[in-house]
């Protein structure tokens, strides 16, 4: 499942982003705790390597918790500050406070030694839809920043204030562009971090199926009564279908409504709370 998706505002985006660095001193990365590895665009590494930089693991709610917790363990022997995160969630405010902190916290002690009570800014970047500007809400306590569960929703930079030393940045998110390994762009298209109207979305829920039925077999058979891991692939749908009684008139089953039920109820967290990849073993 090849897919090429790069929009010329993005050429845009990455452009804002290196002409902003000089004003930045940290640097917040969110990634899908589900797919860490798929989410992490890989031209940050280079982008950001002069900048202290912050791992957040959003929707870990959604994630496989102890696989969350390798995650971090890889990120932080890395000398990155790593944390899971639920952007939904108001109580995880304080220790993504405390991991900005912590990450600004030599250049802070060297302004203060000059007598310079520094604001720290902090840029936050990721791919399209992991949670950026619900993460900055969460953080301001109030709606400051458009949101919507589909990629693309920012279109700009914008600074929100959190607290008299803490300001953030909210940028579009960012892709790169060409999905080179097939597994990342089927892992970020499963999360819906890719518009389904550029995919084959019929063929998309088959993998992510496919998938799953690998990671978490009872998991699936327990929401789809008639897909298990003796189901043939190409019959995928037409179990999903067969399941929910989703019949055409004909008696045709409407796999592209299974499709769309498997999509959506997979990044609702209804099928499993799963990870989809580990951590590298070196």
């Amino acid at each position: 499942m090849q897919i090429q998706w790069y929009p010329g505002h993005m050429t845009k985006a990455k452009r804002m982003l290196a002409e902003n660095l000089k004003l930045i001193d940290v640097v917040i990365e969110l990634v899908d705790a589900r797919a860490p590895r798929s989410t992490k665009n890989p031209d940050f590494s280079d982008m950001f390597a002069n900048k202290k930089r912050v791992v957040l693991l959003n929707k870990a709610d959604l994630a496989n918790k102890s696989v969350t917790a390798d995650w971090i363990r890889y990120y932080k022997a890395q000398g990155i500050y790593a944390s899971e995160f639920v952007a939904t969630k108001s109580n995880k405010r304080k220790s993504a406070i405390q991991a900005i902190e912590e990450a600004a916290k030599e250049k802070v002690e060297s302004m203060r030694k000059k007598g310079v009570f520094k604001t720290v800014r902090a840029m936050v970047v990721g791919i399209p839809n992991v949670g950026k500007s619900t993460f900055i809400n969460i953080m301001a306590g109030a709606a400051r920043t458009q949101t919507g569960d589909r990629p693309g929703v920012t279109q700009g930079k914008q600074w929100v204030k959190i607290t008299n030393q803490l300001e953030l940045m909210d940028t579009p998110g960012l892709l790169w562009p060409k999905f080179e390994d097939e597994t990342v762009a089927k892992h970020i298209s499963f999360i819906g971090s890719v518009r389904d109207d550029v995919i084959d979305r019929e063929e998309l829920a088959k993998q992510l199926l496919i998938t799953l039925l690998k990671i978490v077999p009872e998991s699936v058979s327990e929401r789809y009564k008639e897909v298990n891991l003796e189901t043939s692939h190409d019959y995928l749908l037409e179990a999903v279908a067969k399941s929910r009684g989703f019949v055409l008139s004909g008696g045709e089953y409407d796999t592209l409504r299974s499709a769309k039920i498997v999509l959506d109820e997979f990044r609702g967290g209804k099928i499993a709370k799963v990870t989809l990849e580990t951590p590298p073993k070196d």
